[in-house]
């Protein structure tokens, strides 16, 4: 074989494997952040509402600790869009973090099974991002935020039906 032709096959086999890297997936669109109407009722009974958020207040000495479970933030099908029913544990994260300014936390992004390996990598990131970004809004530091993706890579539920998956598609929030 020639150099000629030997740098023809170098080339040639070095761009199929460039094309074959490319992603279909567009990273440039910003992250969504949903907003709606939001309708309260007043009762006078002491139950957690119906939820099971609880929301946390920061000016009562609460710290995440005592937040327990509510650091999850779960997404619709194909979503990026940060739902209502989920602010209140994305304002009571942010305002610890602007309470205390050395406090750090991760946003890592999920998704279900559904979907290809880089497809559920760009979406998980993206809804940590949704995340990250309504926080930033709310008053914490950029600093003291990261967001990471696992996409399908660490599922809370192992299952394979639409609970499973309901479950799975959501960001965690973790102190750093």
């Amino acid at each position: 074989m020639t150099n000629k032709s030997f740098a023809l096959v170098s080339t040639l086999a070095v761009a199929a494997f460039l094309g074959g890297c490319a992603s279909g997936v567009k990273l440039d669109k910003p992250a969504e952040v949903e907003s709606r109407s939001v309708t309260t009722q007043t009762t006078t009974d002491q139950k957690a509402p119906q939820s099971g958020i609880v929301p946390i207040d920061t000016t009562k000495g609460q710290s995440l600790a005592d937040a327990g479970a509510n650091r999850v933030i779960y997404f619709d099908f194909d979503s990026y869009v940060v739902k209502d029913e989920f602010r209140s544990i994305v304002e009571s994260h942010a305002a610890m973090l602007k309470a205390d300014s050395t406090k750090k936390e991760v946003a890592e992004g999920h998704t279900d099974e559904r979907g290809g390996s880089e497809y559920n990598l760009a979406l998980g990131q993206k809804r940590a991002e949704a995340v990250v970004k309504q926080m930033v809004l709310l008053g914490a530091g950029e600093s003291q935020l990261e967001a990471v993706s696992y996409g399908k890579e660490r599922p809370a539920d192992p299952g394979h039906d639409e609970a499973a998956w309901a479950k799975n598609r959501r960001v965690e929030l973790r102190s750093k």
